[in-house]
């Protein structure tokens, strides 16, 4: 992860929608183009790969925010009724298509700060027609929208009120009929939870990944947000293709994560958000361990897809080097959705998702400025948006 390997004076060849050629300028010979791009003192990078969102949701939390700021915790909103059920509540009285012109315009702003590949996961549905809603609306993402868009189902996100006293009969609606409904339809990819103290515990999240594997969706966890109580233990028991937050990792966490396939995440803008501590980068890398980025994108606690600040955000708070925050935004992200061979980095068959910066000294420059937006250009698929 420390090593960015790059071309100074470089020139990059796009056929249609692939990269199929690059290298020095020295060598570039009599290659001719149906159109040139001048990217002098500029630079070309992957676009950034998002592994971890939420943009599908209806209206704000901007009241929990004042309320934060006034003395509350997260739980003590929670359990007000704010923070998840209150999205959940304005989700059920939020038209389809109202909910997808919403989720359009957030999608649309990131990637104009250079995101290329997305996550994007339900859970403020909580109802069999609410997650199906949010499930349809991502499809629909996905059709209308060049970048590569991934369906992540989150059923198990929070308890809703009616089953406040029956935790168990809803991780069984989750198993017995949301899973089986998603699979038919063929709206996800994969199946998370939330693991943590309040919400989903090690036995619901078994469970609830078990049925998901049974339908053919591929687990994912958030886990280590605020405890750490073995989470991590059971995602790597299931294959989880990443377990993301990590806020809270101790030494047991990371020798579990040891010689796995299970790519760990971090989301720095939502340690930010919410003033809780930040993942321990340093301690998952020197470990030996790969460590990806995402933005957490939701209205709760993170209203930001910016993937610049979440770099910025790793390098300042998280101790990451430049080089290895930029690996972490890209092709790690990339992994953590399942699709690095296709996406994360400038190689040769790779799809022509691109950044070209503005007129900056070095790829340093982008985290060290971390208030402003260095993105000149980004092209996905081989066209400039």
């Amino acid at each position: 992860m420390k090593i960015l390997p790059s071309i100074k004076n470089a020139y990059l060849l796009i056929d249609h929608d692939t990269i199929v050629d690059y290298g020095s300028m020295d060598t570039i010979q009599d290659l001719n183009a149906e159109k040139v791009i001048d990217a002098t003192g500029k630079i070309v990078l992957p676009t950034w790969c998002d592994s971890h969102t939420h943009i599908v949701y209806a209206g704000n939390r901007e009241q929990e925010f004042v309320d934060r700021i006034n003395g509350l915790s997260y739980e003590d909103i929670a359990n007000r009724g704010g923070g998840i059920l209150n999205s959940a509540e304005k989700l059920q009285n939020t038209s389809e298509e109202n909910l997808y012109l919403q989720s359009a315009e957030r999608l649309k702003k990131v990637i104009s700060l250079g995101t290329g590949a997305i996550e994007i996961k339900s859970g403020y549905g909580l109802t069999i027609d609410g997650e199906l809603k949010m499930l349809r609306v991502i499809k629909r993402l996905k059709k209308e929208f060049p970048v590569k868009v991934r369906a992540t189902l989150l059923a198990a996100h929070a308890i809703p009120k009616e089953f406040k006293d029956n935790k168990t009969a809803f991780v069984n609606l989750v198993i017995d009929k949301m899973i089986p409904e998603v699979a038919k339809e063929k709206l996800a990819t994969y199946i998370d939870v939330f693991c943590e103290k309040g919400y989903f515990d090690l036995e619901d999240t078994e469970r609830i990944l078990k049925a998901g594997k049974e339908h053919g969706l591929i687990p994912k966890i958030h886990v280590n947000q605020f405890n750490a109580f073995g989470g991590v233990d059971v995602g790597v028991k299931h294959q989880a293709l990443s377990v993301d937050h990590l806020e809270e990792m101790n030494q047991d966490d990371i020798d579990v994560l040891k010689n796995s396939d299970t790519m760990p995440v971090a989301l720095p803008s939502c340690s930010y958000f919410l003033s809780i501590p930040y993942t321990p980068a340093r301690q998952i890398i020197d470990a030996g361990l790969p460590l990806a980025l995402a933005t957490d994108y939701n209205p709760g606690s993170t209203p930001s897809g910016n993937m610049n600040f979440v770099i910025s955000t790793a390098c300042i708070k998280m101790k990451m080097t430049p080089e290895e925050a930029i690996n972490a935004a890209t092709i790690n992200g990339a992994y953590a959705m399942g699709i690095e061979n296709m996406y994360g980095s400038i190689t040769k068959g790779k799809k022509a998702n691109l950044i070209i910066t503005k007129q900056i000294p070095s790829y340093g420059f982008l985290p060290y400025a971390f208030g402003d937006n260095n993105i000149d250009q980004v092209i996905i698929n081989g066209q400039t948006i």
